[in-house]
């Protein structure tokens, strides 16, 4: 009963009551619920390096133990895709938002000011255990060395480190997101700056659904060339899987459907059997280009400046942390929130409005990477073939 009101109905909701009650309560019930924010926030904060470190050494470690030359040039491909998501994504947002915003005077307020009415009643101070960038290289040692050592003790308790931080995010942190949102847009709605962020955020769920057409095209392009088949018989093979994926919103839950259209696009059944399941853990241009795209968006809206060199260590490092989103909505921005903070300079607020664009967006990131699992199947079938025909 419960699973059927799912997480994007209820961010929908949180934004529409976020609204609705910043027009009509007094200002002591807007710090009620912005005394929630301020501690759910610093409890993401603690989560947040423990998060990264729980889910991106497993991760790592399991494509360490596969090794092997399929391994090698599906991850490069699936890096290599992700990568070209993140900075053409850059650079079209670049181009077309300041277009699309105009002239627009800075919307969401810094998070230094706004009076007694707008801030928290009490907080309470979570200090994390480590910084983000110590638990990503944490991650990364200890990830690459489960891979290389044969002793799985070490590796049985990552993984049931990791099934802890899934069930946190699963069962604490996404079941509040709602209220946190709420708490975003009812702060925003009393400050006076909704009807320019509602605006933006419709603007950028069009071009972002654009952006992902454009991105497939290209994918499949690239593909057709290789394999020497039509790209766009190819994709429309793929949209049974691209639609399972709009309605489900989990590669994972999309696997068995994504492996028998790959099939039919004429991969053997062994290599789509392997690089399918694969890449729905690591093949994430969809996600990358929601976070890329929606992160510049809202650095535009705080008027904040933008560094190219920031940028490309954002992505770069992004490609490899979203390995850690587990199979559940919204996952990948939970990953990626640590470099947001860390790298981008993101505050709460800022925070609180990229996951709600996320999660409204979903669906449309998540097709994307499904639909692309196939387009690297099938490169990898054409570039393994003729060895296996030798």
């Amino acid at each position: 009963m419960n699973h059927k009101f799912g997480l994007l109905p209820k961010v929908l909701l949180a934004i529409a009551l976020g609204i609705g009650c910043g027009l009509l309560v007094p200002g002591w019930v807007a710090r009620i619920a912005l005394t929630f924010n301020a501690l759910f926030g610093n409890f993401l904060n603690f989560v947040i390096p423990l998060l990264i470190l729980g889910l991106v050494a497993p991760g790592i470690a399991e494509l360490g133990a596969k090794a092997g030359r399929l391994l090698a040039i599906t991850a490069a491909l699936a890096y290599a895709f992700t990568l070209f998501s993140g900075f053409g994504t850059l650079f079209a947002s670049l181009g077309l938002l300041p277009r699309m915003l105009g002239e627009t005077t800075p919307v969401i307020a810094p998070d230094d000011g706004g009076g007694e009415a707008l801030r928290p009643f009490f907080t309470v101070d979570m200090p994390p255990l480590m910084g983000v960038m110590t638990a990503l290289l944490l991650a990364f040692v200890l990830g690459l060395g489960m891979a290389r050592i044969r002793n799985g003790k070490l590796k049985g308790m990552m993984d049931d480190f990791k099934q802890i931080i899934e069930r946190v995010i699963a069962r604490v942190i996404l079941p509040l997101l709602p209220f946190y949102i709420f708490g975003i847009f009812l702060s925003i709605t009393q400050s006076g700056q909704v009807a320019g962020i509602l605006g933006i955020f419709l603007k950028l769920i069009a071009v972002i659904f654009l952006l992902t057409i454009v991105l497939l095209l290209i994918q499949f392009s690239i593909a057709g060339a290789v394999a020497r088949k039509n790209p766009f018989g190819m994709l429309r093979t793929m949209l049974t899987a691209y639609m399972t994926a709009l309605g489900t919103q989990s590669s994972a839950a999309t696997i068995p459907v994504t492996l028998a259209q790959t099939v039919k696009l004429g991969v053997r059944p062994e290599v789509a059997g392997f690089v399918i399941p694969l890449c729905a853990t690591i093949h994430l241009s969809g996600s990358m280009m929601k976070i890329t795209a929606c992160s510049v968006a809202v650095l535009m809206l705080t008027g904040a400046d933008i560094s190219l060199a920031t940028y490309a260590g954002f992505i770069l490092l992004l490609g490899i942390t979203m390995i850690a989103a587990p199979g559940v909505p919204g996952g990948a921005i939970m990953a990626a929130v640590g470099l947001l903070e860390s790298m981008l300079g993101f505050d709460d607020n800022m925070i609180g409005l990229m996951i709600a664009t996320y999660i409204a967006m979903d669906s449309f990131g998540t097709a994307a990477n499904v639909t692309g699992d196939g387009a690297i199947a099938v490169i990898v079938n054409a570039i393994d073939g003729p060895r296996r025909a030798a």
